[in-house]
């Protein structure tokens, strides 16, 4: 479980078949195999410290296809956080590293404007929380096909989104609580009746 608060910009220092390693001395500061990392917002499981001030983690096929860390190349910024502990602050939000989709970036930053995946829009509602390759950020505007975040100076300067250029492609996590919630009121919908609507809107 990750709060969606990025810790480190850090960098990619190679690709391998089935494995992405990672330079990031912050993170690895007190990681140990087994450990897992938000990279870009995807959760991975740190498999080797490599000198102490990166790791390397196994990346399988299914991963490398339902988000955008296939593109990734040597040498790139990634957004890089630890998992929560019992003591951390939830800056951010509950967010799983389980990437719900690819979104393309339309418009760059600071008011940063993402083309949504089907099926997304109806768990997003004017100022909820979404996950943008790992950074917790809330919903200022959406509809079916698209949605924007404001990006703040820190979040600029201190994450990869500030980089980010129409084109782009970024990892999407909707809030999990809006995915039970839309499971757990299915079971109240009569029959024939319609379910939640896309958008947030009635």
């Amino acid at each position: 479980m990750f709060t969606g608060i990025v810790e480190e910009l850090g960098s990619v220092t190679a690709r391998e078949p089935g494995a992405l390693a990672v330079h990031g001395p912050v993170v690895t500061a007190d990681l140990k195999p087994g450990d897992s990392v938000a990279v870009n917002g995807v959760c991975l499981t740190a498999t080797e410290i490599v000198d102490g001030v990166g790791f390397r983690a196994d990346v399988m096929t299914e991963t490398l296809r339902r988000t955008a860390l296939d593109r990734l190349r040597v040498g790139e910024e990634v957004n890089l956080e630890r998992a929560v502990t019992p003591h951390t602050r939830l800056g951010g939000h509950l967010v799983q590293g389980h990437v719900d989709g690819v979104g393309t970036v339309l418009v760059g930053p600071p008011q940063l404007r993402v083309g949504l995946p089907p099926g997304l829009a109806r768990y997003l509602v004017t100022k909820g929380s979404i996950t943008v390759d790992g950074v917790s950020l809330t919903v200022v505007e959406v509809t079916d096909e698209w949605f924007e975040v404001g990006l703040i100076p820190t979040t600029l300067a201190a994450t990869t989104l500030g980089r980010t250029s129409a084109g782009d492609p970024v990892n999407l996590e909707v809030d999990v609580i809006a995915k039970y919630v839309e499971k757990l009121a299915a079971g109240f919908v009569p029959a024939g009746q319609p379910g939640p609507v896309a958008g947030g809107t009635p």
